[in-house]
């Protein structure tokens, strides 16, 4: 199977032996995604909205380098801290895969 590395300065660098993502067989496996600003390498401010926005920003990044796109994404996994941040992250997931 061929592999390629998918590398972009549209999301932080990757810091350990890993890749932003690989595309093999006509898919794209994305490594995950903090809120960090890949211009400023800092955690971006704002709470949680603005946080899951950079996520989702750097995950774009990635995604367009790879030439795909969030409506072909088949699976997504978030990890919160706080439960109760869950109603938030789902109004920012809404603006870039849809309401389902």
């Amino acid at each position: 199977m061929k592999r390629e590395a998918v590398r972009t300065d549209k999301a932080p660098k990757a810091i350990g032996p890993y890749e932003q993502a690989i595309k093999a067989d006509g898919m794209v496996f994305t490594a995950g995604q903090i809120p960090l600003d890949p211009k400023t390498g800092n955690i971006v401010e704002g709470g949680i909205t603005a946080q899951t926005r950079q996520v989702l920003e750097n995950l774009k990044g990635v995604l367009e380098a790879a030439g795909s796109s969030f409506d072909r994404v088949v699976k997504a996994t978030v990890f919160l801290k706080n439960i109760a941040d869950f109603g938030a992250v789902n109004e920012v997931y809404a603006e870039y895969f849809g309401a389902s």
